[in-house]
């Protein structure tokens, strides 16, 4: 006579383990000005050298030339602060990123900028009228961050509003 054993391996898993949100975010953070922002890394292509921003000067808008290709860049402190940034002594930056239909822009940035990975719970959604009354309306969500021993408050870009995608010009927020 034969006799088959079998035998089942179960785990007891505490339940207020499993409402505990494990998902992360991964933010390239930069400093522009006195803000701190950041892009979601999902939206990053490259990191690379800073370029001289061709343009009219007069908006925070220019071109710039990248791997044979003209690229829409941008001069966040500009746009958010009037005036043109003054350049650093040292290195400065270009973040290549794409925006929901895939076109490539670039961020200026004076620094390297740095990658942090955070819990979503940490993360907030911007209150509409702060985003309707700010120069910030390009942020999405809001964060803070531990920084050596400062705590930063951390302002989430929204690629979308950084560089509308195409057919969406006339799209009034």
């Amino acid at each position: 006579m034969t006799t088959k054993t079998i035998s089942y391996y179960t785990a007891s898993v505490d339940p207020s383990l499993r409402e505990v949100d494990t998902r992360r975010r991964k933010l390239l953070v930069f400093q522009i000005g006195t803000l701190h922002l950041a892009l979601s890394v999902e939206s990053v292509k490259k990191i690379t050298h800073y370029t001289p921003l061709q343009g009219s000067g007069i908006t925070a808008v220019g071109l710039i030339h990248v791997d044979d290709m003209e690229i829409t860049a941008i001069d966040l402190h500009k746009r958010l602060f009037k005036v043109s940034q003054t350049p650093m002594s040292g290195r400065q930056f270009l973040i290549l990123a794409k925006n929901s239909v895939d076109e490539l822009f670039g961020v200026l940035v004076p620094q390297t900028p740095s990658l942090v990975e955070l819990p979503l719970s940490e993360i907030r959604t911007l209150p509409n009228s702060y985003r309707n009354g700010d120069t910030l309306e390009i942020a999405s969500h809001v964060t803070r961050v531990q920084e050596n021993e400062q705590l930063l408050t951390v302002f989430i870009l929204d690629v979308d509003r950084l560089v509308l995608p195409m057919g969406m010009e006339n799209f009034v927020f």
